[in-house]
This record gives structure tokens, sequence and C-alpha cells, in this order.
């Protein structure tokens, strides 16, 4: 897996590189809503760090004027085992997940580059989604948001016309209204259950990066070309992949992963006018390695605090 940006250089992660044990999910007796998620791993290769992201989603927060997600990130020397950093991380998620959908798109749209963009959900996440793509999509020309709150839809628009000069930002009377007519569309929603049935009124091969995992029902997933990053993180936690897996017994519905995809090793799409899903599990690997620029930064930089004595003599 490589990773780019604004490393030195780029940085290519093997298996053997790293260390990628399943995500662990905190939930509440008697509440389906709210959620704290562990990804522990380790990475190498010059890197060299282990720790985990400790990530809350609370849909809840944002009728009180907070995110719905909160992050701190432990980063831990791997000669001593010791926690070497704390570090907040809902900046280093959202940044990773956009960079890593808006990379997916770049792959995936390699032949007919998209000019109206749809974004379902207009949270952070979709906000940093906008941008990384941009970044990589010179010919996009305009963003149609969609959301359930017509106030956040209308916050976001707002927000995003200030940030972008270029694209025109529109909202969407309806969900069905955006599918049909932008090529390429981004779900960060905080559905916990599938809603979206039927995907006839895309664009043919249209590309939908299904970043909430949620959204879609098993049926809509089945018809569709699937990339995931990871099938063994993808399929759990009753994700849409998930609940495909358990429907037919198999994974032969998912095309390809994001690592092939960037080596040029995919294999021939299987439906050749069928929507392409890509929903990315999220590689705590990633977020590591992001999290370790982060922190060499700021140490070159003098930031952060230093507790001397944090750790019992």
């Amino acid at each position: 897996m490589r990773l780019s940006g604004q490393f030195e250089r780029p940085i290519w992660l093997t298996t053997a590189a790293t260390a990628l044990p399943h995500s662990s999910f905190l939930r509440f007796p008697g509440d389906s809503l709210n959620r704290i998620i562990g990804l522990p791993g380790f990475v190498g290769e010059g890197i060299d760090t282990a720790g985990m992201k400790w990530i809350s989603s609370f849909p809840g927060n944002v009728s009180q004027g907070m995110a719905r997600a909160s992050a701190v990130m432990i980063l831990n020397s791997c000669a001593t085992g010791r926690a070497e950093a704390i570090l907040e991380a809902s900046l280093i998620s959202a940044q990773r997940t956009a960079a890593s959908a808006a990379l997916g798109a770049q792959v995936l749209t390699s032949e007919t580059r998209p000019s109206r963009v749809g974004l379902v959900g207009t949270g952070v996440i979709n906000r940093e989604v906008a941008r990384y793509l941009l970044a990589l999509l010179p010919e996009i020309d305009s963003f149609v948001l969609f959301d359930l709150s017509q106030e956040r839809a209308a916050e976001c628009q707002a927000a995003l016309q200030e940030r972008f000069l270029g694209p025109r930002i529109e909202v969407a009377a309806s969900l069905e209204e955006m599918l049909e007519s932008c090529p390429l569309v981004s779900f960060a929603t905080t559905a916990i259950q599938p809603y979206l049935a039927d995907l006839s009124v895309c664009p043919p091969g249209a590309c939908l990066l299904h970043l909430s995992l949620r959204d879609m029902t098993p049926e809509v997933i089945l018809t569709s070309n699937n990339v995931v990053d990871d099938p063994d993180h993808a399929c759990r936690a009753e994700t849409s992949v998930h609940l495909a897996e358990t429907k037919t017994g198999s994974r032969d519905f998912i095309w390809c992963t994001l690592a092939e995809l960037l080596l040029g090793e995919a294999p021939t799409k299987p439906l050749r006018e069928a929507p392409i899903v890509v929903s990315p599990f999220g590689l705590g690997v990633l977020d590591l390695a992001v999290a370790q620029w982060v922190l060499e930064r700021a140490r070159a930089s003098n930031l952060g605090v230093t507790v001397a004595n944090f750790f019992p003599s």
C-alpha cells in the first residue's frame, strides 16, 4: 500500500511490514447508535510505530453543537513498548479517510472524469472528501449535497462556497435526484441499517464511495462491482458487504481491493455497466502512519507538551 502526499518520499507498506488486528467495537446496552472503536496496529519499514486509534461516534452530539466523532491516538515505542505520544486524532482520521476515498476515485474514474460529484451526508468527512477530490480531479465543476437535515445541508453549502471559489455548490431535493445526475457520489452518513435498495437511477458505471459502510442493502451490493480495502476487515460489524456475505455464504461478489487497483493487478470488472461501490473499512495502520508523521513534524517545530514524569519511577 502506498502512502504519499506530504511525505518526503512515497512509502510502500507491505504485509510483512505491518500488523493489523481486527478493530474492536465498544457498544452500550440498549444503544444501537453510539459506539467507540479501537483500531490497533504496527507499521515498520522506516515508520516504526505501534499504537491505537480510539474513536467514538455519537451522532446526537451534532444537535448539541459538537462534532459527531472524537478520537485520540496513542503511539508506542517499538523498542520499549512505552507510550510516546497522545494525539488528538479526529482530524487525522478525517483526513486519512478523505484522502483514501479520493485516491480510489482517481483510479476508478481514470477513463471518464466526473464533473458533478454528489455528497450524501454533509458532516466533516464529506467536506474533507470534497477538498481531496478537487485536488485530484480538477475537472469537477459542481458538488451536489443531500442530507436528511436541510439545515445541515445549507450550512455545508455555505461552508463549501466560502472554501472553494471554483465549483458550484448545489443542494438536491432528493437522494434520487442526486444519484441520477452524479457519476461520482460519496456516502458519509450515520446510518446503522441499510436504506438504499435501488441504484437503477445511477449513470452507467457510476462510482459510489461508500465510506459509511451501512447505507446499501445486500441486494444492491450483490448487483454492483465491489471494491474494499481489506475483505477480512470490511466483512465485519454488520457492514453492507458483511450482510451480503452472510446472505450468500461467500465473498465472490467482491471484485478487488484498493491495493490491487493501485498496483494495476485488479481482474477485469465483472459487471460492465453496474455501479462501482467502494467500501473501505478503514485500516488502522494508515492512521498510525499519518499520526507518526504529525508527531515528527510537531517535534521538529517544538510543538506539544512533554510530561517528563508521566511514568512511575
